[in-house]
């Protein structure tokens, strides 16, 4: 995985202060208290942090907000704590409909360290102010039953538990809730007290649907300690037709590129709506306000040229990805468009770009025009791919094909396996020979 290059990124000076510029983003949907949070920012430094809980083997979309978010925090002069759950991990927070498969310790320990390498990448570990990572599995593992709920659990009010959102939804299901989920805001109020006391760590981060255990660590603390401290929730990001997009819809787009790859993570931004794409920008990139302003400008006077989309696509791409990733991406796109030379590709990305595409795997016997646009499901029957390639419709890796009979030679094959085939200008295949 590539390193992503901090030294471009800067929030922008034009805002009268950093939670200003925040709001603008449209990354704080709710606070615990918006004025003393804008005061602390602006007289701080101050210690902060976002926790990350192992429940698959790589960060998503929704994760890139809060890691975003940490890190204009920290071009503000604050000091960043990523902290990843190895023991929230073995819990899990109560999701939505029912309960969470448990993973195996072994399973959460290799995914914890996966997920430990790509936070530390959005983050600097130089200077005053350097970011710092931890596992609660640290302060945890340590603890008997006994002392966790005599230390920690008896600062809980069951009845204020049950008013959770989730929890309350669950109890009201037919599968309800399992006391291993229940306590899971718990462990993650615990999360707070620990850090508060050992780095004076004042502020949490997460999405609006962990409010709840965001506010846990809140109380704790205040109940504990007797100190006020804060959390920001970010709104989940959704298509302008209330549409969410993330893991739990089933379509995650995931920052490790052997299961999202550069091109297809680029193809996921490009094809943004305009009605979403000022928004994203916002939200996903560095860009100024003016700079901003000036793409959703374009977005409305010539929104055929999709500038916004370009954008937003490269600078996010290259953020998670980097610079060369994020050329093969636009090279892989510009040939898929027919645009571009699909032989210049190389045999990596030409596989992502293959893995988006209606495909077929032949054998070598299998290999005339026509009957590849019978496999590939581009002509319904071998009369009409005659018919198609009669007049003119068809081409092979993105030239011109004249004879549907001709036999598929090695020499059209690129990186030895892989053929293009394109029926007019929007239709698209490919086809693997094994």
């Amino acid at each position: 995985m590539s390193t992503t290059d901090l030294s471009n990124q800067h929030n922008d000076p034009t805002f009268d202060s950093l939670w200003e510029e925040l709001n603008w983003r449209g990354l704080v949907q709710v606070s615990t208290d918006p004025q003393s949070i804008e005061d602390a920012l602006a007289s701080g430094p101050i210690t902060y942090y976002c926790g990350f809980d192992p429940t698959a083997a790589s960060l998503h979309l929704g994760h890139l907000v809060q890691l975003l978010l940490l890190r204009r925090l920290q071009l503000g002069g604050h000091n960043p704590i990523g902290l990843v759950g190895g023991s929230t991990g073995l819990i899990g927070d109560p999701r939505q409909t029912s309960e969470r498969v448990l993973n195996s310790r072994e399973t959460v320990a290799e995914w914890v360290e996966l997920l430990r390498e790509q936070v530390q990448r959005f983050l600097s570990f130089e200077g005053e102010n350097a970011a710092r990572m931890v596992n609660n599995l640290d302060w945890t593992s340590q603890m008997s039953a006994i002392d966790f709920l005599r230390d920690v659990g008896k600062n809980f009010r069951v009845g204020t538990m049950i008013k959770k959102d989730i929890v309350a939804k669950r109890l009201n299901s037919d599968e309800g809730i399992s006391y291993t989920e229940f306590s899971y805001q718990i462990l993650q109020g615990m999360d707070f007290l620990n850090l508060y006391r050992e780095y004076n760590c004042v502020l949490e981060t997460g999405g609006s649907d962990q409010w709840g255990n965001l506010t846990s660590g809140t109380e704790l603390v205040r109940k504990v300690e007797g100190a006020t401290v804060h959390a920001i929730g970010t709104p989940l990001i959704t298509n302008s037709d209330g549409t969410k997009f993330g893991k739990s819809e089933g379509n995650a787009i995931w920052l490790n590129p052997e299961l999202t790859s550069p091109y297809a993570f680029y193809q996921f931004w490009l094809n943004t709506a305009d009605a979403d794409v000022v928004d994203r920008l916002k939200v996903f990139t560095f860009r100024t306000r003016e700079e901003i302003e000036e793409l959703g400008r374009l977005t409305e006077t010539e929104p055929y040229r999709r500038e916004a989309q370009k954008a937003l696509a490269y600078e996010v791409n290259t953020l998670v990805h980097g610079e060369e990733a994020t050329r093969k991406a636009i090279a892989a796109s510009a040939a898929v468009f027919g645009k571009g030379q699909f032989s210049d590709l190389d045999e990596e990305t030409l596989a992502s770009v293959t893995a988006e595409l209606p495909h077929a795997e032949v054998s070598a016997d299998q290999t005339t025009i026509i009957d590849l646009l019978v496999a590939t499901g581009l002509s319904e029957s071998k009369s009409a791919a005659r018919r198609t390639v009669k007049e003119g419709g068809v081409s092979l890796n993105n030239q011109k094909v004249t004879d549907g009979d001709a036999a598929l030679d090695a020499s059209d094959l690129l990186h030895g396996r892989f053929a293009l085939l394109r029926r007019g200008k929007k239709n698209l295949a490919a086809v693997t020979v094994v």
